[in-house]
């Protein structure tokens, strides 16, 4: 890929001595991060591209955690909670906040820029962050329009339309960076329109492909949607993308689109350099209950059951957890992680089979999970060490109404639901057993999950504390009271030879840190 040859081409010119500038040094090492990340960096949603959310620095760990300190906190002043992942390059951390976007120091949290996007009426639902190649920024808007900016001062250098917000669609998730190929997907639940994912040159901005997830709009009892909503992962020994699809339109009315609805709540393996579909496996078929497949696709190398295989695994939003080979699609492994009432078993394939009496009905069912999933955006971290994959889950139940009067299109009835508790679940991949779970409050948390080599969790319960637990055992070594809700996940990175553990909650940026030998560090009050 043109990818590999950039960043062999940029090591060579360093070791032969070639007159490279501070800033251009910064800029293109951030395309060989995207590979590689330092402990220095957090360069992509995921930190890398595997989806693990998993650091392999250890200063912090379940002997010394409790001493965590306030290193420095950064008030945004928006109404409206951080969903993001901060990137981290060059000691630059960059966030977002719907139509908003923030460069911060990361040693001291001081602001050095901050753009706002030009107002929209499109549907603000919050936004988990940018993503950089070459030393551009990339963003995707609210109104979903793609913006590249310059990291050094947030000006834009184009802006292309990505799909229509006046019909429906909008945007809230990270573009991924893979080669010069800037990936990029929407959100919408109406009728009538195109789920996809589509690549977009990174230099000029045009389209370079784009793979849709369900036939052309108009095609005769066929559903809609399958809109690519997150962030996906990528593996680059077989050059795949892997992204999950939304759920199928109208939403709770499935008369009307009869068979499984592919490639709706689906995980596709795609090829980046040209939008070519290598396999497809559907964790929802002909799904009723607004059961997104788009959780984190999250990619192990190890042995399973006694065999080497590059494997993939989700934690899904209709309770479910599946681990496939990712080299062709095929399953070895689904059990549920929580109460789960609306399906016959499982078929061949590995996927859940519907039961038909579970459908939204006039008088009502009750459904487990219900409409917000037993886990759902909230991404989840692979352990390698342990074996363990940790997510957020959320056991919970709901009645589903199909109600003929709303007609028999978009949502086309209701769920209402009834019970909900947040609890962080560490699944045995091997198994699919729990090894542990860790009760976060009443509701569900909206934090998402870190795990380092050290041996600790960082997380967040539903109470607006962050939470660092023992990842053997899932018992809490250290809390921190936050005031708001948490709705983002933690990040980790070291500078300066000390790490740094970054948390959110409401509107505000934490960062946590090991006192310096030297003396207590002092705390920084950093405002827009």
């Amino acid at each position: 890929m043109n990818f590999m040859k950039n960043a062999f081409l940029l090591v060579l010119l360093v070791v032969i001595g070639f007159p490279f500038s501070d800033s251009l040094l910064a800029q293109e090492a951030a395309d060989a991060l995207l590979l590689h990340p330092t402990m220095d960096s957090w360069p992509g949603y995921h930190g890398d591209y595997s989806g693990k959310r998993h650091s392999a620095l250890t200063e912090i760990n379940p002997r010394n955690v409790q001493n965590l300190t306030l290193a420095w906190v950064f008030q945004t002043g928006q109404a409206t909670e951080l969903k993001a992942s901060p990137i981290l390059v060059d000691g630059i951390l960059y966030f977002t906040v719907t139509d908003n976007i923030w460069a911060v120091d990361a040693r001291t949290g001081h602001q050095i820029w901050h753009y706002t996007a030009p107002p929209n009426n499109a549907f603000h639902i919050g936004h988990r962050g940018v993503s950089m190649y070459k030393g551009w920024l990339y963003y995707m808007s609210s109104d979903a329009h793609l913006l590249s900016l310059d990291p050094k001062d947030g000006k834009v250098r184009w802006d292309v339309v990505v799909a229509d917000y006046t019909k429906g669609q909008w945007a809230t998730m990270a573009p991924l960076i893979v080669g010069n190929h800037v990936l990029v997907g929407v959100s919408g639940d109406f009728d009538n329109l195109q789920g996809f994912v589509r690549s977009i040159d990174a230099e000029t901005g045009a389209t370079q492909w784009q793979w849709d997830a369900t036939p052309i709009v108009g095609t005769p009892k066929a559903a809609t949607g399958g809109n690519a909503w997150m962030t996906g992962t990528y593996d680059p020994d077989l050059n795949l993308v892997y992204w999950g699809t939304g759920n199928p339109t109208p939403v709770l009315n499935g008369k009307v689109r009869p068979g499984d609805n592919l490639y709706t709540c689906s995980i596709v393996a795609l090829n980046p350099d040209t939008g070519k579909l290598a396999w497809a496996f559907q964790p929802s078929p002909h799904d009723t209950h607004d059961w997104d497949a788009v959780e984190i696709p999250v990619l192990v190398d190890g042995d399973f059951h006694g065999q080497p295989r590059k494997m993939l695994m989700q934690a899904s939003r209709n309770g479910h957890f599946f681990v496939v080979d990712r080299t062709n699609g095929k399953s070895l492994l689904t059990t549920t992680f929580g109460p789960v009432n609306w399906t016959l078993g499982i078929d061949k394939q590995g996927r859940p089979i519907p039961n038909p009496e579970k459908e939204p009905a006039p008088d009502g069912r009750l459904i487990a999970p219900d409409e917000g999933g037993l886990t759902n955006y909230r991404s989840p971290s692979f352990d390698p060490k342990t074996g363990l994959f940790i997510v957020s889950a959320a056991p919970s139940y709901s009645l589903y109404f199909s109600k003929p009067a709303d007609g028999s299109y978009g949502w086309s009835g209701a769920d209402y639901s009834l019970w909900s508790k947040g609890i962080l679940e560490a699944i045995d991949y091997q198994t699919g057993k729990i090894r542990w779970s860790h009760e976060l409050g009443a509701g569900r948390s909206g934090a998402g999950v870190l795990t380092t080599d050290s041996g600790l969790t960082f997380t967040g319960d539903a109470f607006g504390n962050f939470l660092a637990l023992n990842t053997n055992d899932g018992k809490t070594l250290w809390h921190a009271g936050s005031g708001a809700h948490i709705q983002s996940p933690p990040i980790t990175y070291e500078l300066d030879g000390q790490q740094v553990v970054l948390t959110s909650s409401g509107s505000v940026m934490f960062a946590w840190t090991l006192p310096k030998s030297s003396g207590n560090r002092h705390l920084v009050l950093s405002a827009k």
